[in-house]
């Protein structure tokens, strides 16, 4: 069992010796002729609910045509709507309600980018690719600072999510922070033309915080206006180093390392610091960051990687979950987890290379899409990966706490924690205070961790019990943030309470939209936190914390029992004697 994990571990993720054909990301919108629907880049939100557009969706090429659109929407009493042409949020937050609504789609208008070298500026129209947007900047001799570390997202959805790279140095990590102006398309007055075009930059104060994380409830973002720098190199090298301390050295190491991370295998009981920080622009090297997870993975692998995982969950084998673990760990190590020296190969510390090719990646987007043989390793089109991302906010001090929690967790059956360490453990970035309203409101700390998903809703997942545990911590004992573009719905329970300046954020919205025409139902759920269905099973999906064994499974043997070290938490955990 263990060779043939290994050997299908590396034909998922090793590097092709040839350019491999790919087939190209599908359009998040599909329609008959009858109804279209939208989903995401995973193939499911998170109800699992179809999202129905009920109207024609509009795919406007210029700014006009967008206010053109928004007025017509507002003239006939319509809900709006936006969509990019990548559609990577998790949240139903760009679904429309089901009767009269109106999808604007920004996947045509994706062309202007002016980069002004004397301000050290560049103007972008909002569905303009994160990867277009750095090679434009970087043609310029200026880099962008911020971006994530995922490229296939477009510039106005985002900003519009708080989207984040990792630094606790200068402006931060998050996009937003490195916004100075947004021209966005909001509802008006007949006597107006039914909807205008508004210019909010940092002056503009109140209405600035508001607009650059805005969930897209305020209205349409046109143009995007970010700051930019001289354009630097990155020098990076991964340091992998027993777990023991790190949460009492992750803030010294932040503070050290402009660009800094960790990711923490718990089951392995490795902790990965990435000492990453700009050098000179002179400096010699001509590195790339390829992450092993966002390279163009094969189509057949990553299929039976998936039917392997299936197997574990059905039969229990936590044993193989954990030989999959340390494998993919191990791999990693070898390959700098797709750093490479000299855009083939990684050859030894440090990789330096250019910010544009350094920050962010994502080359599964673009290989040439002629008969395709590979694709992203979770295209729903493929069978290929399917898995829950959580992404929790902390305050430092409660981070400390939490990872302290799990720990405890952990040390009780470290083999629980296997499943995670196969796709990537949990990644813990940096993200500074912000003044924006649905940003953070002091310096950070930003846990991600993805974890395998049933196909279907009601399917018991091996060591789920631990993963809701862990979930539970950090949202209810340690009032973690979610991160609007993520996680499972019974995260954003409460969350009014946790975005202090959401008040704030409401005060702009009822004075921009007092018609509520850019909310939804589902958008309403996430915001306003409505914590999910309580029905029979709704906790097997995230949709609810169970209080009730029919809120598991109890047919399958999943009871309602309280967590083991975070005694609050309720959790469907497997029991032989049921």
């Amino acid at each position: 069992m263990a060779i043939l994990m290994c050997l299908l571990f590396l034909s998922l993720t090793g590097p092709n010796p040839k350019p491999a054909s790919a087939m190209p990301p599908a359009s998040p919108i599909n329609c008959n002729q009858s109804v279209c629907v939208l989903s995401n880049s995973y193939g499911a939100f998170n109800d699992r609910k179809q999202c129905s557009v009920p109207t024609a969706v509009l795919y406007p090429t210029t700014e006009e045509e967008i206010r053109s659109a928004v007025a017509e929407a507002n003239k006939n009493n319509l809900k709006v709507k936006v969509v990019s042409g990548f559609s990577h949020t998790i949240p139903k937050l760009a679904c429309p309600d089901p009767t009269r609504s109106v999808l604007i789609s920004t996947a045509k208008y994706n062309t202007g980018v002016k980069v002004d070298t004397v301000t050290r500026t560049v103007t972008v129209d909002s569905g303009v690719g994160l990867r277009d947007l750095i090679n434009a900047v970087e043609a310029h001799g200026l880099s962008l600072v911020a971006s994530p570390y995922w490229e296939g997202v477009s510039i106005g959805g985002l900003i519009s999510t708080g989207s984040h790279g990792s630094s606790w140095w200068g402006r931060g990590g998050a996009v937003h922070d490195h916004v100075v102006g947004v021209r966005i398309v909001v509802a008006a007055r007949k006597n107006e033309g039914f909807a205008k075009v508004l210019d909010v930059d940092e002056s503009k104060g109140s209405l600035f915080d508001a607009v650059r994380v805005s969930l897209g409830l305020l209205g349409v973002i046109s143009k995007v206006t970010l700051s930019l720098e001289p354009a630097f190199k990155r020098s990076i090298t991964y340091s992998f180093r027993d777990d023991n301390s790190f949460q009492d050295e992750f803030a010294d190491f932040a503070k050290k390392h402009e660009f800094a991370d960790i990711t923490w295998y718990p089951s392995q009981h490795k902790a990965v610091y990435r000492l990453d920080d700009r050098v000179p622009l002179n400096a010699s090297g001509d590195g790339v960051n390829d992450f092993l997870g966002f390279q163009s993975t094969p189509i057949l692998a990553t299929t039976a990687l998936r039917a392997t995982e299936t197997r574990f969950q059905k039969t229990k084998n936590v044993n193989g979950q954990c030989i999959l673990a340390s494998t993919e760990l191990g791999y990693k190590k070898l390959v700098a987890n797709g750093l490479k020296n000299n855009l083939l190969l990684f050859t030894g510390y440090p990789v330096v290379g250019s910010q544009a090719k350094m920050q962010t990646s994502g080359s599964c987007l673009h290989s040439p899409p002629s008969d395709p043989l590979t694709s992203c390793a979770w295209d729903p089109r493929t069978k290929g990966l399917f898995f829950y991302e959580s992404t929790a906010i902390f305050f430092p001090p409660n981070f400390k706490n939490f990872i302290l929690d799990v720990k405890k967790l952990r040390d009780l059956n470290p083999n629980k924690f296997c499943g995670v360490d196969s796709y990537n453990g949990l990644m813990i970035r940096f993200i500074k205070g912000s003044s924006a309203y649905l940003g953070q409101t002091e310096d950070s700390v930003v846990v991600d961790f993805n974890y395998y998903r049933a196909d279907e809703a009601l399917l018991p997942r091996l060591s789920q019990d631990v993963w809701e545990e862990v979930e539970q911590m950090a949202f209810f004992k340690y009032k973690a943030r979610p991160h609007w573009g993520k996680n499972r719905k019974l995260a954003f329970s409460g969350v009014k309470e946790k975005y202090m300046k959401m008040s704030r954020f409401v005060e702009v919205k009822e004075m921009w939209d007092p018609k509520g025409m850019f909310s939804s139902s589902w958008s309403d759920e996430i915001v306003f936190g409505g914590g999910g269905s309580r029905g029979d099973g709704c906790a097997m999906d995230g949709e609810c914390v169970c209080s009730e064994d029919r809120h598991c499974r109890p047919s399958e043997g999943y009871l309602c029992r309280p967590g083991l070290v975070y005694e609050d938490a309720r959790v469907c955990r497997f029991s032989s004697s049921s």
